[in-house]
């Protein structure tokens, strides 16, 4: 775990399975549809491919805000963070979290080397794009998918 501490809150970046079980019942309020057995499982597999799982405690040591990330190159936009999953305790929005996160993966990026940082957000989440946009990111793709079934 590596920690950085900072205006009331520290941010973390677990690796164990007991932290990650510990900060499921916040990560659950992005996907509901994982159980905690399934996302500590996940997670676990895709820190082994390079992907970091980032907390940001309160003063009080609660989690409120958490990311999975990771450094990727692609044609398009070079090296750059991608931000799986954003989410800030529904309890505690508005109270600069979502910020001092988004804040820290972007220092992060920099320092990392990287030129961007770049996340998809649910056509549905209007309030998470409302915030994307005050804090400067800019719509610049849409994302196609499809199941393979």
């Amino acid at each position: 775990m590596t920690m950085q501490q900072d205006r009331g809150h520290d941010i973390r970046t677990l690796t164990s399975d007991t932290d990650l079980r510990a900060i499921w019942p916040l990560v659950q309020q992005l996907r509901p549809e994982f159980d905690e057995d399934r996302f500590a499982t996940q997670m676990q597999r895709q820190i082994g491919e390079g992907c970091r799982a980032t907390v940001l405690f309160d003063d009080g040591g609660a989690p409120r805000a958490f990311a999975c990330w990771r450094v990727m190159e692609m044609l398009a936009v070079g090296k750059h963070v991608y931000v799986d999953d954003l989410v800030v305790d529904t309890t505690v929005r508005s109270r600069g979290h979502g910020k001092a996160m988004l804040d820290w993966l972007k220092a992060e990026a920099k320092r990392l080397g990287c030129a961007r940082l770049q996340l998809d957000s649910g056509t549905h989440r209007q309030h998470a794009h409302a915030f994307y946009l005050r804090e400067g990111l800019r719509i610049e793709a849409f994302h196609f998918g499809i199941a393979l079934k």
